[in-house]
């Protein structure tokens, strides 16, 4: 499994230096986008603060434009116990399903709501966003993005990662990446599953991605480390488990592409769940999906590149 990391301690950032807690803003001298990494949606996600914490520690600044590091749910954080890691994820709601304007501006209460609201400043000045997650079961390391071309550009540049998929998001509710500042062709936001919780691959492959997001405002030769992905999904369907008997008939691997169309994949109550067409990947298989949360997305190589995507 390798090496596991313990949450790593966050309290020099919390008050934040913008007056948003958990916000830490730095301007640069010549004009330029505001780049924000995202970090804590999920509590037990803390790879991305992991990685967060060190450029903090490290005095990265911007040479131009702005940037923002934000620890989204450091309460969710604070909950994280080893012996029940999943508890951690959120307090009262997951916080990756509140980004709606019509949410946002309900008369709705939980905690990750609130700090949703909080946060909206930075989301909605947000020029390049990138949101760091990690998988609770294996799989094949990968980016998400929306479906807007700006989004899916600024994937095909992430790097630490093989695949970028494009998708629709969840039925469930809106993630950050596809709150409304970032479905046009200006603002670009991906989210980044960097590989399994509490790995150490996972915390190096966040950092790349990182780094190579801030590195022209922050001059960061380190910035071009890491691989680019070289397959360009985009998810054609999404499965959601319409009962609590939904069962797949093998752990399959997020990533993993089955050749044959109609291929049997699982079980939900009585139906069967086939693989639409030959050559599907399986996007991040939920192998123990409650009911109506999504339990895989069926995904194909982009008509657009073949499913290849230039180096450049």
């Amino acid at each position: 499994m390798g090496h596991r990391y313990y949450a790593p301690d966050l309290s020099p950032w919390l008050d934040g230096n913008c007056g948003i807690p958990g916000v830490m803003h730095y301007e640069g001298r010549r004009p330029g986008p505001h780049v924000v990494c995202v970090s804590l949606i999920h509590g037990n996600e803390f790879s991305g603060a992991i990685v967060l914490d060190r450029l903090l520690r490290a005095r990265i600044r911007p040479r131009a434009g702005r940037l923002s590091f934000v620890f989204a749910n450091p309460a969710a954080l604070t909950l994280f116990n080893p012996d029940d890691p999943v508890r951690a994820r959120c307090v009262d709601e997951d916080m990756n399903r509140v980004w709606s304007p019509d949410m946002l501006e309900s008369s709705q209460h939980s905690h990750e709501l609130a700090r949703a609201r909080e946060l909206l400043p930075v989301i909605l000045t947000a020029d390049r966003l990138l949101d760091l997650h990690s998988m609770l079961w294996p799989g094949d390391p990968l980016l998400l993005s929306g479906l807007s071309p700006a989004g899916r550009r600024m994937a095909r540049r992430v790097r630490g990662v093989d695949i970028c998929v494009a998708d629709r998001g969840h039925r469930s509710g809106c993630r950050l990446i596809d709150h409304p500042r970032f479905t046009g062709d200006t603002a670009a936001a991906c989210l980044l599953e960097a590989g399994q919780h509490w790995q150490q691959a996972t915390v190096t492959r966040t950092m790349q991605a990182v780094l190579s997001v801030i590195g022209p405002c922050c001059g960061l030769p380190e910035g071009n480390e890491g691989p680019l992905p070289c397959h360009n999904m985009v998810v054609t369907n999404v499965v959601t488990a319409r009962t609590g008997q939904f069962r797949f008939v093998r752990p399959f691997r997020g990533g993993e592409i089955l050749p044959l169309a109609g291929t049997v994949v699982a079980h939900d109550g009585g139906d069967e769940i086939r693989t639409p067409y030959a050559r599907c990947m399986l996007v991040m298989p939920n192998l123990r999906p409650a009911r109506g949360h999504t339990a895989v997305r069926f995904a194909r190589a982009d008509a657009d590149t073949g499913g290849l995507i230039p180096a450049s």
